[in-house]
């Protein structure tokens, strides 16, 4: 396995909107996020990706896109940005952009030209259809929002495609001119100095443009199976790297649902020169139904160690590479799903952080996971909402289908992505400190025990305990390179693993439920053990513990314990 510097990385990711407000309107903005530069820089990340700041109607709130090239007016100038990328670069952090390439807005000037005849020079910029026998869109497919995936444009007098909503065209990859079009478009962004980009759907931008009917029976984007890892996604990546990322020291994380194992390590072996790592969202879903997502499913402890055994094994042992995260800002807050908020919400939010920095993989954080943030409980009714997804699946649900309107309610408050954007709180002040204004979103009622203020001044509190494994982390090279291997691979309670490289080892426990859990490692392992010490817990710090680890132990509700052994060999 090779080094970079990427794979050593710890990425924060920024929602600008909710981030800090620097002029009281209740919207974070650039100057908000230069102000708390310096609270990054002590998290101890070393790269900061941004949500999309570009000009955009905000109905996707910035994945959708009207100019590429223009700052959103309400984030700030491009002055701003320029400042930004200063203030980072002085701090030793690097700066990733968000890249929506799959669609843009359907005011984008591009689109405006698309439907305005059908021998415009911009037509081909996006996929456009005619009506298929009956009058009806081409095919069956849905969006992801659970609507028709095709839209009738009286202008243009023909269907155009979007898989998301319809104010979200997709764009025709498969047209050369709007290839070249977005490689002039990324210049200008590296020209400016950023070091790289997230590229958003990145495996969504070749179709099978013969548009089957799909038999599949979900509700969200059902056609899914045709839209994927299309025909020509390898070509135009392997192009996109050609042409712009190759020219730049950068480096480049695509979002990609639906890969198995053999697209991970094509995307991103660096023999294919594609992009550097792949994210996707798999284990951070097992809490929803593949059928509707907005429906809860139960998952057990051996779904989530299957997962990340395809990542950790499967993929990470044969050349790929790949982001991990359990929260983003297209997911509820993962105490949520993985722990609990309520008696144990920083127990849990600890728990999360160990597994989230002791796996292979490039580590993501979502802004508020250092916080232990949860779900926020001022999101009610219908009209607290934001997110297009949570407001469209009530309109379908309820206004269309008649479906109880509590019962769509109680999924919503569950699953939206709301949650996860309710605004960081810093302080005990009204609003959390995040705006002197009404914020676009409710601060967290509970935001006097979250804010940042409080958590820097305790040591043993969510923030801190980040801070301590994030340098674990940077300090060790085998928590990043080192190999994967499962203990006690049939506990109901406990997810056990060892990380090991030359003869230094690590072994890590974590309680994922509420309940004490006990424990027995194999004879095996007990030798190795006896080498071992502790180096960090969720529950007690380095000085609170000087005993070796145990042949027999116990973990208390949520909690996560690592151990260390040199002059050891697997």
């Amino acid at each position: 396995m090779y080094k970079a510097y990427w794979k050593e990385s710890v990425i924060y990711e920024i929602y600008p909107r909710s981030f800090m407000d620097s002029d009281g309107d209740g919207v974070g903005d650039l100057a908000g996020l230069i102000s708390k530069a310096n609270y990054i820089q002590d998290l101890g990340v070393d790269t900061v990706w941004l949500t999309p700041i570009y000009a955009s109607p905000n109905v996707d709130y910035g994945y959708d896109i009207s100019d590429y090239y223009e700052i959103q007016p309400e984030y700030g100038t491009m002055d701003d940005f320029k400042r930004l990328v200063h203030e980072m670069h002085e701090r030793g952090i690097r700066v990733l952009m968000d890249l929506v390439l799959n669609h843009t807005s359907d005011q984008h000037p591009w689109f405006q030209q698309s439907r305005s005849a059908a021998d415009n020079p911009y037509r081909d910029y996006y996929i456009w259809r005619p009506a298929n026998s009956d009058g009806g869109p081409p095919n069956n497919w849905t969006s992801y929002l659970g609507t028709p995936a095709w839209t009738w444009d009286d202008q243009a007098e023909q269907y155009y495609l979007h898989l998301y909503n319809a104010r979200q065209p997709d764009l025709n990859w498969d047209y050369p001119p709007l290839r070249q079009q977005m490689y002039k478009m990324m210049r200008f962004w590296l020209e400016l100095g950023i070091d790289g980009f997230r590229l958003d759907a990145i495996n969504s931008l070749s179709k099978d443009q013969r548009f089957p009917d799909t038999n599949q029976e979900k509700l969200q984007a059902n056609g899914d199976i045709f839209t994927k890892n299309g025909p020509h996604i390898h070509t135009y990546l392997q192009e996109m790297n050609e042409e712009v990322f190759s020219h730049y020291p950068i480096f480049t994380a695509g979002e990609a649902s639906k890969v198995r194992n053999q697209d991970v390590l094509m995307y991103t072996h660096p023999a294919r020169h594609e992009m550097n790592m792949i994210l996707s969202p798999e284990a951070a879903t097992l809490g929803r139904s593949r059928e509707d997502e907005f429906q809860s499913q139960n998952w057990t402890l051996e779904d989530l160690r299957s997962v990340l055994s395809r990542w950790q094994k499967d993929i990470g042992e044969d050349g790929g590479w790949f982001g991990i995260y359990v929260s983003n800002h297209d997911q509820q807050r993962m105490v949520d799903t993985f722990g609990d908020p309520e008696t144990y919400r920083v127990e849990s939010a600890k728990m999360i952080a160990t597994l989230l920095m002791t796996l292979r993989g490039t580590p993501f954080i979502f802004q508020g996971e250092e916080l232990g943030m949860i779900h926020n409980p001022l999101l009610q009714e219908i009209g607290d909402f934001k997110d297009q997804q949570s407001l469209s699946y009530y309109q379908l649900m309820v206004e269309e289908r008649g479906e109880d309107k509590e019962k769509i309610m109680q999924r919503i408050r569950r699953q939206s992505r709301d949650h996860a954007r309710t605004p960081l709180p810093w302080n005990e002040s009204d609003q959390g400190g995040f705006t002197t204004g009404q914020p676009w979103l409710p601060v967290h009622p509970k935001h006097q025990e979250l804010h940042t203020e409080l958590q820097t001044q305790d040591p043993h509190s969510v923030l801190n305990y980040y801070k301590s494994i994030i340098r674990l982390r940077k300090e060790h090279e085998t928590l990043v390179y080192g190999d994967f291997k499962w203990v006690l691979e049939d506990h109901r309670q406990i997810l056990a693993y060892m990380r090991w490289m030359e003869d230094e080892a690590w072994l890590v426990l974590l309680n994922f439920t509420g309940e004490e859990a006990g424990y027995e490692l194999s004879c095996a392992e007990v030798a190795w053990a006896e080498q071992a010490v502790f180096v960090i817990g969720s529950y007690r710090d380095h000085s609170d513990c000087t005993t070796g680890l145990e042949r027999n132990g116990r973990l208390l509700p949520y909690e996560a314990v690592v151990y260390r052994a040199s002059g050891m060999r697997e």
